[in-house]
């Protein structure tokens, strides 16, 4: 299956100069845990949760709307294709330790995102019968840092 039948196509984006503030509404907002930034062009340079924003601003001992989004920012932003399966997507997310990707096009702009859960729900329907269940409780055990048993 591939991952344009089961992203999700609205993306809500920020700047790195957008105010944590401002990042933490639009996950509120939009009952999301994950906000791509991008750059002036729309490309991806990071990725901000709302872990991200909570640390950064117990960290700093300042309010959200007195921090950037790129100082609480993760640069090292692993994107994947449409036209990727969801076998490969599941394979990226143990590696990199990581429950959500965004999906990009030519430019690296975003035009999706998919999660963990949505390879879940997608296998739990019968729509991804190309991950086995296996390999999604893989994947979550390798993101969580849990020790994964071999057959």
């Amino acid at each position: 299956m591939k991952i344009s039948q089961l992203m999700t196509k609205t993306v809500r984006t920020c700047l790195s100069s957008d105010t944590l503030e401002q990042a933490a509404r639009l996950m509120w907002d939009h009952d999301v845990g994950v906000v791509p930034v991008v750059d002036e062009t729309g490309q991806v340079v990071g990725m901000v949760t709302d872990r991200d924003a909570c640390m950064a601003a117990l960290t700093q001992a300042r309010p959200l709307h007195a921090l950037t989004v790129a100082v609480a920012m993760s640069k090292h932003v692993v994107t994947c294709r449409p036209e990727d399966t969801a076998e490969e997507i599941s394979k990226l997310m143990s590696k990199n330790k990581i429950r959500r990707i965004p999906v990009v096009d030519d430019a690296q702009r975003p035009i999706g995102i998919v999660s963990l859960s949505d390879l879940a729900i997608a296998m739990s329907k019968g729509k991804g019968r190309d991950v086995p269940a296996a390999e999604v409780a893989g994947t979550l055990a390798a993101i969580c840092g849990a020790p994964v048993a071999t057959a």
